[in-house]
């Protein structure tokens, strides 16, 4: 199924921040399932993560594009909470893998 692409900066900063939104949300259900002893399921949290990632990278590499063909729009506060929102959700998938590890590494010991 072919998703739309967001026309608007707003519609562009609200898929960037649903997707990042998803991202960050599988992200600490990962911890937890980690934390309940669940690896498998906790390895598949971290690669639905990283699918929303990889959604809102395709969203964010348009606009980039958009602006590479000379159509430039100003940042609108929307946009700057969307990138802020983005970069957060990967610092905590970031942790949330080293998270899982660690509760693995604890647990074999």
């Amino acid at each position: 199924m072919m998703m739309s692409q967001p026309s608007t900066l707003a519609e562009i900063s609200f898929q960037l921040i649903l997707h990042a939104g998803d991202a960050r949300s599988s992200a600490m259900e990962a911890i937890q399932a980690a934390k309940a002893g669940d690896y498998p399921a906790a390895k598949e949290k971290l690669a639905a993560a990283e699918e929303s990632f990889r959604k809102a990278h395709h969203v964010q590499t348009g606009l980039l594009q958009q602006e590479a063909a000379g159509n430039e729009q100003a940042p609108s506060i929307l946009l700057i909470h969307a990138q802020d929102h983005l970069m957060t959700s990967m610092t905590v998938k970031d942790l949330a893998q080293e998270f899982v590890e660690l509760y693995q590494q604890i647990s074999t010991k």
